[in-house]
């Protein structure tokens, strides 16, 4: 094949023979005995950060600051021009220069890196992970955390053999408010939570029509493609808009923004997979632009205890039926919850509000590209989780359900067919839906575990 897929292979190799780690974990992710593999408290963290696009942001105050002892390695991309941009926005922080890097085997074959930051396309969140795992390193991976729902108890299982800290990046898990009402509704704030409804709406515009175009000058399309069959480049594709030009990369605008809110909802009822998907989607707006997926879903996952999560997503209708552009409200016997990234509101059952906190941090609102507090904060757990001394806020283990609630959507959606699920693990009773638990891959990048 070509010599990136032999540089993969001849990384696959390499990694099999690294010693594993832990294959239990505990409630919260990881054993103590995974623990006592951890860097010493003491120890510098070298980290590569690979994907420097729109959530570069939100790594640069915790890698840069020297509280944190941490060496920034490397800046990876597949884009040069992303490459020299971040190194010039670290170097404004940093007394040294990182190493800028095409290639992520490079990166994650160095065996002075500890832990990566993965922040790349959807396509390659999952498999630049495992790849990080099999070198022994920890890592940071943005959400969603899979691809496909399969690529997501992959990733538990490599977890689960390497025994390293694997952290997805819903940062609201550390939101010290969200965290703080969470905690009230486990204890009875609103008597039995029974019902989560999260949603976002944001007035997305018309996207160009993807057509032939030459690779763009200093982008490495073979790479940036990785995992996902080869086709050739079509414009725009690589900035941003492969989240909306067909399924190869993305995962449509639940996977991309989903993935948050539904984490809240989940967390807040305290359920795992649900027993039945229903969905309602479909493309209302700008029908002969170039986005090919639903922009508009409306998305109920039943649980087992009489629980339901109800997805409410406008990608291009920006109207406000909840009191805020994105978040979740809670529904218990008692009373109700509101919570988004700035505030939560805490009403009884007549709907009176009882008491109202806002966060006084700096990540709200609907555009979460270019980070803020809670990215930070979130950093800095996985940082300290890897030195043994936090427990990780959102290890793979949990992450991976909240994703799985966005796939199981983006299945509904595909084949039009609501469906019922295993609540043991969420695998759909559909044989049209299983057909889409999985991706194909480009030949020699399929998952070996």
């Amino acid at each position: 094949m070509d010599k990136q897929n032999q540089s993969r292979r001849d990384f696959i190799k390499k990694g099999t023979l690294l010693s594993a780690g832990i294959s239990s974990l505990g409630a919260l992710g990881f054993s103590a005995k995974s623990y006592g593999k951890i860097l010493g408290a003491n120890d510098r963290i070298n980290i590569g950060v690979i994907g420097l696009g729109r959530r570069l942001g939100a790594f640069i105050p915790a890698l840069t600051n020297t509280g944190t002892n941490v060496q920034v390695s490397y800046l990876c991309d597949v884009m040069k021009s992303q490459r020299e941009n971040a190194g010039k926005k670290f170097n404004e922080f940093l007394s040294y220069t990182p190493k800028l890097e095409n290639s992520i085997f490079k990166v994650i074959e160095d065996e002075s890196v500890d832990a990566v930051i993965n922040a790349t396309p959807d396509h390659w969140h999952a498999p630049g992970t495992w790849m990080a795992l099999e070198a022994g390193k920890h890592v940071y991976v943005e959400k969603p955390c899979s691809h496909n729902a399969k690529e997501g108890e992959l990733l538990v299982a490599y977890q689960e053999k390497y025994g390293k800290i694997v952290q997805m990046g819903n940062q609201q898990r550390s939101s010290d408010h969200t965290i703080e009402i969470i905690q009230e509704i486990h204890n009875g704030a609103i008597g039995k939570p029974y019902m989560a409804k999260a949603f976002y709406n944001m007035a997305r515009g018309r996207v160009p029509n993807p057509s032939a175009a030459a690779v763009p000058e200093g982008l490495d399309w073979d790479l940036f493609q990785g995992p996902s069959p080869r086709k050739a480049y079509m414009h725009n594709t690589w900035d941003y808009n492969w989240h909306w030009y067909g399924w190869d990369f993305g995962t449509a605008e639940t996977g991309n923004n989903a993935t948050h809110e539904l984490d809240v909802a989940r967390w807040a009822l305290q359920v795992e997979f649900p027993n039945h998907v229903a969905v309602d989607a479909g493309k209302y707006h700008f029908k002969d632009d170039g986005w090919e997926m639903y922009d508009t879903m409306l998305a109920t996952f039943k649980f087992d205890r009489d629980k339901t999560i109800i997805w409410d997503g406008k990608s291009r209708n920006n109207y406000d039926m909840y009191g805020g552009g994105r978040g979740t409200v809670i529904y218990g016997t008692e009373g109700a919850v509101f919570v988004d990234r700035e505030l939560y509101r805490l009403f009884d059952r007549d709907g009176k509000l009882i008491r109202e906190v806002k966060s006084g941090g700096d990540e709200g609102g609907t555009g979460l590209g270019g980070g803020g507090d809670m990215s930070t904060s979130h950093v800095v757990n996985f940082l300290e989780a890897i030195r043994g001394k936090e427990v990780p806020r959102s290890p793979i283990g949990e992450g991976r359900k909240s994703t799985l609630l966005c796939h199981l959507a983006n299945i509904s959606s595909r084949i039009g067919e609501n469906f019922d699920c295993n609540p043991l693990n969420g695998h759909i009773y559909n044989r049209k839906g299983m057909e889409l638990w999985s991706r194909s891959y480009e030949p020699g990048w399929e998952p070996k575990f």
